[in-house]
């Protein structure tokens, strides 16, 4: 192999590490019936949540509490960084306005970007949480979108239904890590239940949002391109039921579970924290420009 051909073999592989190559055999088609503006919108939804809590998870650095969790979180956010960047490229080139995944990710403001509120909160390591409420955003993040995507895989939109069912494993992965500390957490012996408890309380008022339905989600599931989230409601609270009483830990109020009314993150409606994320997120690139 020469030199240019060994070039285009690595640059290759990293594509396919880092998330689907540009240039994929997957259909890239907009589906008939559906809306460009609709689906970017979607895709825009599904890519700034993995995007704003890869960043978040990665502002752990070296401060967890073992190294061996550090390089765990340092993987699970390079996993969510690749969906990202496969969905925020899938939006741009439905958009047809010129922007590629880095322009959507590093030059939009804050109320362009169209997440869930969950992810941009300050978990920790800062003042905001620490590293059980981190992990209990983790469980209830990856509970819910493994659900979701489960579901997805059967999008009439190509690139879609390929992202969800390579996606799987590891959103099962993630979801299962996080269960583990809540377990651990949870145990009486280690004197640490309080603190996981202060942890789901920190961020469960925020889980009502991601059950309720945005109009481009409903449209798309519809059009049986989307995922309506009301649908794995029960399915996701039975999942973490079964976590809390594995870690004999009480579940946090019911009700909150399902009190959300839009508008939200979903609607460019955030919270005080994505101005704070955001800035450390684009200001090199911005700074560069």
């Amino acid at each position: 192999m020469n030199l240019p051909e060994a070039r285009s073999s690595a640059a290759d592989a990293q594509q396919w590490v880092l998330g689907a190559p540009l240039a994929s055999t997957v259909d890239r088609s907009v589906p008939a019936g559906v809306t460009t503006s609709d689906l970017a919108q979607y895709c825009l939804m599904l890519g700034d949540d993995a995007l704003l809590l890869a960043h978040r998870l990665t502002e752990w650095g070296l401060r967890t509490p073992e190294l061996e969790e550090s390089a765990a979180l340092g993987g699970i956010a390079l996993d969510l960084l690749a969906q990202a960047r496969t969905l925020l490229h899938r939006a741009g080139e439905v958009e047809g306005a010129g922007r590629d995944e880095d322009r959507l990710a590093y030059f939009r403001n804050a109320e362009e970007f169209r997440n869930v509120r969950l992810v941009e909160i300050d978990c920790g390591p800062g003042p905001g949480g620490d590293f059980p409420a981190t992990i209990a955003r983790l469980l209830l993040f990856s509970t819910w979108r493994r659900a979701v995507f489960e579901r997805l895989v059967h999008s009439r939109d190509a690139v879609l239904a390929t992202l969800a069912a390579r996606s799987l494993p590891s959103l099962a992965a993630h979801r299962d890590h996080a269960a583990q500390w809540v377990i651990r957490f949870g145990d009486p012996a280690g004197g640490t239940a309080p603190r996981m408890t202060a942890g789901l309380q920190r961020v469960w008022p925020l889980t009502g949002e991601l059950f309720v339905p945005h109009p481009v989600e409903a449209r798309l599931a519809d059009a049986g391109c989307g995922v309506d989230p009301a649908v794995v409601r029960d399915e996701v609270s039975a999942a973490l039921d079964e976590v809390f009483s594995v870690a004999r830990l009480p579940r946090p109020n019911p009700a909150e579970f399902a009190d959300f009314a839009r508008p939200g993150g979903r609607d460019g409606a955030h919270t005080g924290g994505l101005v704070f994320v955001l800035a450390d997120l684009q200001h090199l690139v911005r700074a560069g420009a």
